[in-house]
């Protein structure tokens, strides 16, 4: 039994090696000191939460692993209650799902060009299935086809949800983004594995497989609102069109909060898309770092809107400035070709401190 922990154990040795030697391509530029430990999580959850692309597959992903754990968890069971084998028949079952998962990637590009969500429909259908053939399977051969099918499936759903969150996230925030991502998945399996494991104590493996194929077959129609990102032209590059601030003296970076004010002019016909364009701007605002976001308007100037958010210190506005992407400048032009006098009027300004404080 120890045989195989010790190969394994052994094997991931290339891994550390190769990590080791591997560099990259060229030296990442560091113009800013890096975050620390603390604020770089709490800046990547306010990312995952501000960005529609992403939580769409956050939560597809938890409409899915949860429900498909329980082949993963029961499996061992299965073999020796329903199939009555042993840890030979098991490892060829185990060793089917990765067949099939492998057979999966042969045929996954020429599936994807159908569309993300269409994969994705397939591949929860077919776990269903599988769900279904390991609910009847009394024999090694329906397990067998029962594992083939689920890591055909398996491959589909882990590649396109995988793809979709690499989309959705600049590079300043991809590590993390896809943190999060791989921690959504294994609580999902944990959990499923915790829930299933005592369903079936309680009415059966039949019964415990069947209800989770129902729901996957549920999830289907529930969760189509969340659409998944495959816009491989979605330009997340940084755009650099922020101009730096202009200061009177330098400022402590860790001085803050700063409080940023954009005024616009905008003519009374174009109110309403103004308004309907600044809305779409504001995701991005609090995605890149902003909080207190709000718009208001000038009760004694006709046209007049002011635009405020804050960001916690200098340091994180000049952050700011380089998260902003190619494609979040799309969104900010869409609001200042409103600007009827030329270009929004900007300020910085931070909180004030007091001279014994200073």
């Amino acid at each position: 039994m120890a045989a195989p922990y010790w190969i394994n154990a052994l094997s991931t040795f290339a891994v550390i090696a190769a990590l080791n030697w591997w560099r990259p391509s060229q030296p990442i530029a560091q113009s800013l000191p890096a975050e620390r430990f603390v604020n770089a999580i709490r800046s990547g959850l306010r990312y995952a939460r501000y960005n529609p692309d992403l939580r769409a597959t956050l939560i597809r992903s938890a409409g899915f692993f949860p429900l498909a754990s329980v082949y993963w968890a029961l499996l061992p069971l299965l073999v020796r209650t329903r199939i009555a084998g042993g840890p030979e028949t098991y490892g060829i079952l185990l060793g089917a799902i990765g067949g099939g998962a492998v057979c999966g990637a042969f045929v996954l590009p020429a599936a994807a060009k159908r569309g993300a969500d269409r994969v994705m429909t397939r591949a929860t259908v077919g776990t269903a299935l599988a769900l279904v053939l390991f609910a009847i399977a009394r024999e090694p051969a329906t397990g067998l086809i029962a594992c083939v099918l689920a890591g055909i499936s398996w491959v589909a759903v882990i590649a396109t949800l995988n793809v979709s969150a690499q989309f959705a996230l600049p590079g300043w925030v991809r590590g993390r983004g896809m943190a999060m991502f791989a921690t959504g998945q294994f609580a999902g399996l944990a959990v499923g594995s915790v829930v299933w494991g005592q369903a079936a104590q309680m009415i059966g493996l039949p019964a415990v497989h069947m209800i989770a194929a129902i729901a996957l077959v549920a999830s289907v129609p529930l969760l189509r609102r969340w659409r998944l990102q495959t816009d491989a032209g979605l330009d997340l590059a940084p755009s650099m069109h922020w101009p730096a601030p202009l200061l009177l003296h330098d400022i402590e970076p860790d001085r803050g909060p700063v409080l940023v004010t954009i005024e616009y002019v905008v003519a009374a016909v174009d109110r309403a898309a103004f308004l309907a364009a600044i809305t779409k701007l504001a995701g991005e605002r609090r995605r890149d770092g902003g909080f207190d976001w709000g718009i208001y308007e000038d009760a004694a100037r006709e046209g007049v809107f002011v635009e405020t958010f804050c960001v916690d210190s200098r340091l994180d506005h000049m952050r700011q400035h380089q998260r902003v992407t190619n494609a979040d400048r799309v969104l900010q032009d869409a609001v200042q070709r409103f600007e009827a006098v030329g270009t929004p009027t900007v300020r910085h300004l931070i909180a004030a401190q007091r001279s014994d404080e200073a």
